[in-house]
């Protein structure tokens, strides 16, 4: 159905309009049509495509339904034009999209790099004109495409590109949580009778296709010809489903067309390429040539694919249905078994792998073998949904249980690596059932199994599980057990004190080897365990001593970086952090960011930089959302609303708050739940309201969450809270718990806050001394922040004492850091007791310099630009497209006040950059 000849779609056709209008204008959108079969999402991708022809570059690619999972092979189909602009691409993403399409080799790339250089294809393919990019049948795409084709998605912005995506309801998948969807419903009846009356049908059997078809445009067109063919009486009124009532009626059409032309089509509905030099060739073997194509394409039933007719496809997928489920058993596993011989060579192993499986009746080694090779092939192009469905199949197609029971664990594995938890612990637990004396595979499916459980939020049994396979493998591989210990620390970190100390113990007290690069990790982590008391040794020797013995896992060193924050090593912490997020940025590891981006967000808040904390969260943030990582969207949620208290915003605060509380399960506490509840006691505080804020810092104090870092960090304002309801005596065990923690850290910064608590619970005639002694140890360039909070507890004591001129002086210097952090309420007390000091109220001052007024974005782009980098690195280190850059760095320049980027270089510091 062409542009023009739409019905009943004036509202889809405006929203279309709507999209490619903007793209005209440089802004990215993207829209997913959901609905029925037959109900008109492929007309409207061809309107679209009508719509944007002439001064609009077009990509489209289609799903298709096929048993194999071949990594990236749908996201190949879509960007073939674009190709040519590959070389404009950086060269670690140039190098994994070639390794993706099988055009350069495996690179052991980071998955969502292949998203972010199918971003960058596209915003080059885009040129200076816009780009449409279609996608139909959506619900069939390859897992790795998906993924690729939403991340790319999410993160356009001002690229000129629109992606318009086509799902069918009820079969496959096709989840896009953010994206607008457009969900098609029949046509209204007006529109319904313009399409059916195309056919000449007696009143009767108009009235009943009408009622049959509920607005189906599909059904309007294909069931008259189907009742013209079989003489009126095809279908009996509500017999079968809609979508069957179709598929019979593409039946009708195929079982019309001679012998040789179905057994060619047959060929062709098991291929998923449409590929003629492999579709005739296998047709060949059947009896079947080239001439015998022509009466299904005179019916209709097949159309030329591209321009140059080396493809072919059917006109819609219900006829491609019909073509397969018709076919007889034998006749499909012959067809299979022809493609698998045709598909020869070695570029096509993959498929003829798959196509051996579809023609096995039992147990086959060939095709098994054949299937694991293809799916370590797809594990190298970080296609791991792929490999986990050729690994499974294989093990289905396994003769020996030994066999078996290895290919099913390595399905887990990979699963696992999807993110596909569900089959992960499926695989997982059907491995482990023939797995009884192997203790080093049973420990590997432990992991496995234990680390589905955890990203779902079950900690106690992923903790479990760990324990366990730890201890398959305590004597005989001591190494791998301190990887599960290890993680281990990491699943009891949200259970509760007893349990991280009682995995503690368990990991000092395996038999590791000195040469091993984990062995200086346990004594570093034991100090977690609140029960000890001596001072732990630096995080950088701890470090130094891991690199010479070797290289620790990217995991260990990030629980490296959590432990040093508890043990309050925040600059060595934030140093590390720092190193590991610029390696994932170098090799596009957007999935793995977010982690070591909230151990960065912490030490900015910690040290009172929160506009930096605000970028790195925000940017975190998306980044957990784009890569569907709910613990960490619960994390950073909290973050926010930590900052969003700390100024006073409550509406904002509450809304991130209420997300970091969400996902809390049977016997574990959500991730962001120490962040959101010191988040929503510093908010009470600072509003006034220490009766709610210290309720909210007791619930910290508790199990199972007294021993996280925001539990100990907030004491200070548990003391402060405490003292203004009267009530010294609830902070009395908090605050011998946090001067415990202050003498085994070490800390010049914690002993301040020590001595600030001091000095709010003691008597009159001593107060002074501990909040001069805090105000001497604070780094007031450092720590600004809680420089500013002693020096408004001692000018209040200064303004009790009658001391009005010496109070200004601190209260004044607590002000100027409010003021320059946005905290509001902290402000409006200081300049309160200011006033009742007799001093004259001056106004809020700005915050953080002209930088303040930009978005966390423009911040982090402008930071990146004044530093030299050129907007394609920017975009590169940010999982941007490089217009995106532009349009940030356009946005933000008159906000600074500058009208290039040498003038932002040369006045970076005096703009707050």
């Amino acid at each position: 159905m062409s542009a023009g000849e739409l019905h009943g779609r004036k509202s889809e056709e405006d929203t279309i309009a709507e999209l490619l209008a903007g793209a005209r204008a440089g802004t990215s959108s993207s829209l997913v049509l959901r609905g029925e079969p037959g109900i008109g999402k492929t007309a409207l991708l061809d309107h679209a495509a009508a719509a944007a022809a002439g001064d609009m570059r077009l990509v489209r690619g289609t799903g298709v339904e096929f048993e194999a999972e071949l990594p990236f092979s749908g996201l190949q189909l879509l960007l073939r034009p674009a190709l040519g602009s590959l070389a404009a691409l950086p060269d670690p993403q140039r190098e994994a999209l070639e390794a993706a399409f099988g055009l350069g080799p495996a690179v052991g790339s980071e998955p969502m790099l292949v998203g972010l250089a199918a971003l960058s294809l596209l915003t080059e393919h885009a040129d200076e004109t816009a780009l449409l990019c279609l996608v139909d049948d959506a619900q069939w795409l390859d897992r790795a495409s998906r993924d690729a084709l939403l991340f790319a998605t999410r993160r356009l912005h001002a690229e000129g590109v629109v992606m318009i995506f086509a799902a069918r309801d009820g079969e496959g998948s096709f989840p896009a949580p953010g994206l607008p969807e457009l969900r098609l419903s029949g046509l209204a009846p007006e529109a319904a009778a313009a399409l059916l009356d195309r056919h000449p049908l007696a009143p009767a059997v108009r009235y009943r296709l009408l009622a049959e078809a509920g607005g189906n445009p599909l059904a309007l067109l294909e069931l008259p010809v189907a009742l013209a063919a079989e003489g009126g009486s095809a279908f009996s009124p509500g017999a079968l489903p809609l979508t069957s009532r179709l598929q019979l009626a593409f039946h009708g059409q195929v079982s019309r067309m001679p012998e040789a032309c179905q057994s060619l089509l047959l060929v062709a509905a098991a291929d998923e390429t449409g590929e003629l030099t492999v579709i005739l060739p296998a047709a060949a073997a059947l009896g079947a040539a080239v001439e015998d194509l022509s009466p299904a394409e005179r019916a209709g039933l097949v159309l030329r694919g591209d321009a140059d007719g080396t493809t072919i496809r059917f006109r819609h997928p219900l006829i491609r249905a019909a073509v397969y489920q018709r076919a007889p058993l034998g006749q499909r596993l012959a067809v299979h078994r022809a493609l698998a011989a045709a598909l020869g060579s070695p570029e096509h192993a993959d498929r003829r792998a798959w196509h051996l499986a579809a023609a096995a009746t039992g147990a086959d080694e060939e095709a098994a073998a054949a299937l694991e090779r293809t799916a370590a092939r797809a594990r190298e192009r970080s296609g791991h949904k792929a490999a986990a469905a050729a690994y499974e199949r294989a093990a289905r197609l396994s003769a020996e249980p030994a066999a078996r029971a290895h290919r099913e664990a390595l399905a887990a594995e990979a699963a696992l690596e999807a993110g596909d938890l569900e089959r992960a612990r499926a695989f997982g637990d059907r491995a482990a059932r023939r797995l009884d004396e192997a203790p080093a595979v049973n420990a590997r499916i432990a992991q496995v199994r234990a680390l589905a459980d955890f990203w779902q939020g079950s900690y106690p049994t992923a903790h479990r599980l760990l324990l366990d396979g730890a201890e398959f493998i305590r004597d005989t591989d001591p190494g791998q057990a301190a990887v599960l210990l290890i993680h281990a620390v990491h699943t009891s970190w949200y259970l509760g004190e007893r349990q991280l100390a009682a995995t503690l113990d368990r990991l000092a007290a395996l038999p590791l080897d000195d040469a091993d690069p984990l062995a200086p990790v346990g004594p570093y982590l034991v100090h977690l365990d609140r029960g000890r008391s001596e001072r732990p040794p630096p995080l950088g020797d701890t470090l130094a001593a891991v690199r010479r013995r070797g290289r620790a896992p990217d995991q260990a060193l990030t629980i490296l970086c959590g432990a040093a924050l508890a043990l309050g090593q925040d600059a060595d912490a934030y140093e590390l952090a720092t190193a590991l997020a610029a390696g994932h940025r170098a090799r596009g590891g957007a999935g793995r960011l977010p982690t070591v981006l909230f151990f960065m967000a912490e030490g900015e808040v910690f040290t009172g930089r929160h506009l930096d904390a605000l970028a790195t969260a925000t940017e975190a943030l998306g980044l957990a959302r784009d890569t569907g990582q709910q613990q960490w969207v619960s994390q950073f949620s909290s973050v926010l609303a930590y900052l969003d208290a700390a100024k006073g915003e409550e509406a904002a605060c509450r809304r991130y708050a209420e997300e970091g509380l969400a996902g809390a399960t049977a016997g574990a506490i959500s991730p962001g739940a120490p962040w959101a509840h010191w988040s929503l006691g510093l908010l009470d505080l600072g509003l006034g309201r220490a009766e709610a804020a210290l309720a909210r810092f007791e619930r910290l104090t508790r199990e199972p969450m007294r021993h996280h870092i925001c539990a100990t960090r907030s004491t200070p304002d548990l003391v402060e809270s405490a003292v203004r309801v009267g009530a010294p005596e609830r902070a009395a065990e908090p605050l011998a718990r946090f001067e415990r923690w202050a003498a085994s850290v070490r800390q010049p910064w914690a002993d301040a806050l020590v001595l600030r608590c001091r000095g709010l619970l003691a008597a009159d005639d001593q107060a002074e001394a501990f909040y001069t002694a805090a105000l001497e140890l604070h780094d007031q360039d450092g720590r600004a922040l809680e420089y500013a909070r002693t020096a408004l507890l001692h000018g209040e004591w200064l303004r009790r004492a009658r001391r009005k001129a010496e109070a200004r002086g601190s209260l004044n210097d607590a002000l100027e850091i409010f003021d320059r952090l946005g905290m509001r309420p902290w402000a409006d007390r200081t300049r309160g007791e200011l006033t009742a000091t007799g001093s004259q109220n001056q106004g809020a001052r700005p915050a953080e310099g002209v930088a303040a007024g930009l978005t966390p974005q423009e911040l982090q782009i402008a930071r990146l630009a004044a530093q030299g980098l050129s907007n394609r690195d920017i975009a590169a280190r940010l999982f941007l497209s490089h217009r995106t850059v532009g349009y940030h760095l356009y946005k933000a320049y008159p906000k600074l006040g500058v009208a290039s980027r040498s003038e932002l270089r040369d006045f970076a510091d005096r703009l707050g950059l």
